[in-house]
């Protein structure tokens, strides 16, 4: 067995709705059919156990290695704890090989699950041995790394559950939720609306100190100090007993409380200058540690901090104690889980020593031992919910301090004997001002109720009916993608939307080109997505990109398909047949938001059948409206496109909405039938979106089909009297589009200028000379840059072959260069001829033919 071609498809894709990891697999004849591998199963079940059955009860069909491969890639994420579980192995045309795909919660994970799942077989192909809880270690181990935490995963899940999209901008927490313009961030538990300053201050104990007790929030005196002996003066002018700790420390690191001694002072200087040279000395405040979280203005979760410790039964040693509490399945290594396991070094030790004990003490019964003077869960403690107790006077002290600061979320560590009552009962106070909490205490905590810290976090960032999401429309086919995908953007830019448009020219942001050449994949519309000026997006989506790495988006809100025809890259990637081809293309259509729309071509079988795979409602699109398929959805009362009288028409039910083909320039009076259904696709995707008619009319009238607005779409030019189309056109059905459009326009004498891409099959090569034999009297073929794999004059040949039969063709010539095989076909223009020329390189093509007609 050979694994080749590992892919990870991060969007919906062509197989479902999962991110998945997908991988070829190549079987010799003996692994077609695991039966025939003596002892194999056994063998493999011996090293894997937990690998499900390989058929379903009933069958008996031969299992595959590339099937037994995707159980076992399924199987040890599984088995690492990981939420998966879609998978499916398909056979291809090539005998021998398949198409293995399994889902993955992380990337990472998945990728080393078919590295382990191909190194089993191996193992018990060849009768070895494998250590299956080193590698379901090592997956776990993985899985903790890369996962987000609990902090941010909580947040992550509550914007899903609020139909939020969200991406990781890196691999740590840095989340972006929403798209475009309406897009938000967070870091772990920070907003991206909390300052610089506020952090600042937030780290800055003294500081933030200073202005609580400005805002009159309760706070222990203190100050810095700069050596031992300073240290002890200032804890002598507060009075004993105080805490040493870092000025601008976190997770309660290099802290030590309850100092009464010169020693104790020493030592919890030396600890605290182990982590910042800034040290303070204040106040000891006595009391339970409580952790309160506001977000925004509320005070949304509370807990009592307890430092971690251990309860004698007379008879085991703090060691044997702490090595029991540890064995607890909710304390782990990490923050993964709810609770973190005691250590049980130096600072341990320490805090034992002050109560007279070391790590062999047996402590007597009931006897409560300490394993650390801060109540930090990072260090072992424990926490206890206690929210539904604070006072509303402790809650508004917390909301001030938070709010003086300036955080959006803020953990106020407070210590007092209760939440009961106010803080100034209590002779308590605010110690710190956290920016950017840790949440896992409050999510599960290890007594008491979790609360959803992560839905009120996202409450803040997000309205009750706001999902962050911008409309999205996706555009696929086989020809007028490009022109669609434009004219859509200009018509939503008509109505005052910043769109972000991808295609195969580049991406544009509000009319400005950000990137070029062929950006029809989904690395470009991630792109867009991220881009802050974008209130809209439409996306040209190629088969390539959805077949690399699926979707850039979860959904969106209107795919269209403009028709699917053959010749567009068959025999490729397994995509062999037009059905094949349809497969692929309607996984936009698959995609659509419940509130979304499909804007599907009816005079187009294949794309019409696409309406039964659509989650939501459908527009169809055709010249005809007495075509079967418009007028069964006109009669149900639902959106149809179409043309009537010289005008095109969008009804629904009784509603009509008018636009005379006159004042459509693109169309030439409706006289180009190709650019007359990339009209109605682009009116109904504006329409799906409630753009406004005024906006569409406009949009229309202004969208002329030149080269600097659809460059290589139709781009028609007037040289020495005669008519010059330039065109991108680069398969049959495409040529066919055009050749009706240049039959319509009068002349004397038709020449056209082809080459072909070496990609496509031999007979779609043929068949767009074929086409254009029957209506064109020269024909100027060329060789350009695109050979891609063709032997030197290969494609040239089967142009001409192409031609053997042609009716109309009397002249033929080849050229090597696209821009020598542009001049000679312009300089034999005479007026009142017509040249139609297929252009490769579309930018420079283009530039090149501007240039000779403005040199006349």
């Amino acid at each position: 067995m050979e694994v080749s071609r590992i892919r990870a498809l991060r969007g919906p894709n062509l197989w479902s709705h999962h991110t998945a990891v997908e991988a070829i697999v190549a079987c010799t004849n003996e692994e077609m059919s695991i039966a025939g591998l003596n002892g194999f199963e056994d063998r493999l079940r011996a090293l894997f156990p937990q690998l499900s059955i390989l058929q379903p009860t009933g069958h008996d069909d031969a299992i595959s290695m590339g099937h037994v491969f995707e159980l076992l890639t399924l199987g040890l994420q599984a088995e690492a704890g990981c939420p998966v579980t879609f998978s499916r192995t398909t056979q291809t045309l090539e005998a021998g090989i398949f198409q293995v795909v399994v889902e993955y919660s992380e990337e990472a994970v998945g990728r080393l699950a078919v590295e382990l799942a191909e190194q089993i077989i191996n193992a018990a192909l060849k009768d070895q041995a494998f250590d299956l809880p080193a590698a379901l270690e090592q997956l776990r181990d993985l899985d903790e790394d890369v996962r987000l935490g609990p902090s941010t995963g909580s947040i992550v899940n509550a914007a899903v559950a609020r139909n939020i999209p969200y991406r990781r901008l890196t691999d740590g927490s840095l989340v972006a939720f929403g798209w475009g313009s309406r897009q938000r961030k967070i870091q772990a538990a920070e907003m991206d609306g909390t300052s610089a300053i506020a952090e600042a201050i937030a780290q800055d104990k003294e500081l933030t100190k200073k202005l609580l007790h400005a805002a009159g929030v309760p706070v222990p005196l203190g100050r810095s100090v700069s050596d031992p002996d300073d240290a002890w003066a200032a804890a002598l002018e507060i009075g004993l007993p105080v805490v040493v700790k870092p000025k601008d420390g976190n997770q309660g690191k290099g802290v030590t409380v309850n100092v009464t001694t010169r020693e104790q002072l020493d030592a919890g200087f030396h600890a605290a200058s182990e982590f910042r040279d800034d040290i303070l000395v204040e106040r000891f405040l006595p009391g339970n540690d409580f952790r309160l979280l506001v977000v925004g203005n509320k005070l949304v979760a509370a807990a009592r901090r307890d430092p971690p410790q251990v309860v004698g039964d007379g008879k085991q040693s703090v060691r044997e104690l702490v090595e029991q509490v540890n064995k607890d399945p909710r304390r782990g290594s990490g923050h993964s889980t709810s609770l973190t396991k005691i250590r049980f070094d130096d600072i341990a030790l320490a805090s034992l020593a002050k109560q007279g004990f070391v790590a062999d003490s047996i402590p007597p019964k009931g006897q409560r031992v300490v394993l650390r003077n801060n109540a930090n869960l990072s260090t072992g403690g424990a926490a206890t919910d206690v929210t539904d107790d604070v006072h509303p006077e402790v809650a508004a002290r917390a909301v001030a301090a938070a709010q003086m600061v300036g955080l959006d979320i803020c953990g106020v560590d407070l210590v007092c004997d209760s939440v009961l009552k106010p803080i100034e009962q209590q002779n308590g106070g605010i110690v710190e001002v956290n920016a950017a909490p840790g949440l896992r205490m409050h999510l599960s905590p290890s007594f008491g109720k979790g609360r959803q810290v992560g839905e009120a976090i996202i409450a803040s960032m997000f309205d009750d009916n706001d999902d962050g999401r911008i409309p999205i429309i996706a555009v696929t086919g086989t020809n007028g993608k490009t022109t669609t995908v434009r004219l859509i953007a200009h018509l939503l830019t008509a109505s005052g939307l910043r769109t972000g448009m991808t295609n195969t020219d580049g991406v544009y942001v509000a009319g400005r080109q950000i990137d070029s050449g062929d950006c029809s994949g989904p690395r470009s519309a991630r792109n867009v997505l991220s881009h802050p000026d974008v209130d809209a997006a439409v996306f040209e989506t190629a088969r390539g990109g959805v077949l690399r790495e699926g979707l850039a988006y979860d959904r969106c809100q209107v795919a269209v398909v403009t028709n699917i025809g053959s010749g567009d890259h068959l025999g490729l990637n397994y995509i062999t047949t037009v059905e094949d081809l349809a497969v692929l293309k309607r996984v936009i259509v698959q995609n659509v938001a419940d509130n979304g729309y499909a804007v599907l071509n009816a005079a187009d079988p294949i794309v019409a059948a696409m309406a039964s795979n659509c989650p939501s409602a459908v527009i169809f699109f055709a010249a005809d409206h007495q075509h079967p398929v418009m007028a069964t959805h006109r009669a149900q009362g639902k959106r149809v496109v179409y043309v009537e009288n010289g005008h095109l028409i969008a009804a629904e039910g009784k509603t009509r909405h008018s636009v005379p083909l006159a004042d459509i320039p693109i169309t030439r009076n409706g006289s180009i039938g190709f650019q007359v259904e990339n009209v109605m696709a682009s009116v109904a995707a504006a329409w799906a979106i409630n753009t406004e008619w005024d906006s569409i009319r406009a949009g229309l009238k202004s969208f002329a089909n030149e080269a600097d607005n659809a460059p290589g779409r139709f781009n028609v030019f007037n040289f020495r009297g005669a008519t010059l189309i330039a065109d991108y056109g680069h398969n049959p059905d495409a040529i066919l589009a055009l050749v009706r459009a240049v039959e319509t326009m009068t002349a004397k004498r038709r020449s056209v200028v082809i080459s072909g891409a070496g990609d496509r099959r031999d007979q779609d090569i043929r068949q767009q000379t074929e086409i254009l034999g029957e209506s064109f009297d020269d024909v100027v073929l060329y060789q350009d840059q695109c050979q891609r794999g063709r032997a030197d004059g290969e494609v040239v040949a089967l142009l001409r072959a192409g031609l053997s039969n042609a009716s109309k063709t009397k002249r033929i010539d080849e050229i090597n260069g696209e821009f020598i095989a542009i001049d000679l076909a312009m300089d034999r223009l005479e007026a009142g001829d017509l040249c139609l020329i297929l252009i490769d390189q579309v930018e420079e093509a283009l530039e090149h033919i501007t240039k000779r007609v403005a040199a006349g």
